[in-house]
């Protein structure tokens, strides 16, 4: 099911900084305040149905499926350099977000199966190191997915580290649903650390060439630009170097000018199609 996580050419991970959720929950996505007072599209990302769309459209290029709910229970080490990759979002033992969760999770039900890995998780924090997780951590990490409030947890920190902050600044650029798609789905991958190739510093090179509607600018323009520095970021890491999930899913979208991302959506990633009627 997960092959392609384990082929090179077709993993797909982002390039997040160690401290990525403690950036994301100070704020510091660029215009994340100005985002919160900007006046809400009609509809937007946020919108349950669309939400879904969004959580299927990442899966067929995290996981190659559209049934993301069967990703709480993932676990794998994809050679990537970041640890144990897990999750609906591919949180990483070695980015700080598989960290934070697992935190989250002892919080709200402390003395979980995971709760004895948090020092591990905690010295590990920052490498690809396995050390204190092995040999049982995959199976306590399946154990704990068929847990609700664990799902839960998985549910939040997605929302709270990566989608809340793409469709606040989404939003506070005018871009309508497709537009904060675009966004989560660079968050997703390269994260929002300081790196060249996070999403904030694409969204910079972005803004070099064309601007947002917010700022006066035409909306396809500005996601062709912003397109164009999502590539130029994946080609600067070999495991994000396969660039279809843009190539062949998002500008299709952006060609046929469906800027609402409404169904009917056929599109491909890594060649295999997929279709939401």
């Amino acid at each position: 099911m997960h092959t392609d996580r384990e082929t090179p050419a077709h993993v797909s991970r982002r390039t997040v900084v160690a401290l990525l959720g403690a950036a994301a929950a100070s704020g510091a996505l660029i215009g994340t305040q100005r985002a919160l007072a900007a006046p809400s599209a009609a509809t937007g990302l946020d919108d349950p149905a669309k939400k879904e769309i969004a959580m299927e459209l990442v899966s067929s290029a995290e996981n190659s499926s559209l049934d993301w709910k069967a990703q709480y229970k993932y676990i794998e080490d994809i050679g990537d350099g970041r640890g144990y990759t897990a999750g609906i979002i591919g949180f990483c033992s070695g980015t700080g977000d598989m960290l934070d969760l697992v935190q989250l999770y002892a919080d709200r039900k402390p003395g979980n199966v995971l709760a004895k890995y948090l020092p591990a998780l905690r010295k590990v924090n920052g490498s690809d190191s396995h050390a204190g997780l092995d040999p049982n951590y995959p199976k306590d990490w399946r154990t704990a997915a068929k847990d609700t409030v664990f799902q839960q947890c998985q549910n939040d920190e997605r929302d709270r580290v990566y989608f809340n902050p793409a469709v606040a600044q989404g939003k506070a650029d005018g871009l309508r649903t497709l537009g904060q798609f675009c966004y989560y789905d660079a968050i997703v991958m390269h994260g929002d650390g300081d790196d060249p190739t996070s999403f904030r510093n694409i969204r910079r090179r972005a803004l070099k060439s064309a601007k947002p509607p917010a700022q006066g600018g035409d909306e396809t323009t500005y996601l062709n630009a912003f397109l164009d520095a999502r590539v130029w970021a994946m080609k600067q890491e070999e495991a994000h170097s396969d660039t279809t999930r843009v190539d062949t899913e998002q500008r299709v979208f952006l060609r046929k000018g469906n800027l609402d991302l409404n169904t009917p959506l056929d599109w491909k990633v890594y060649g295999d199609s997929y279709h939401i009627g």
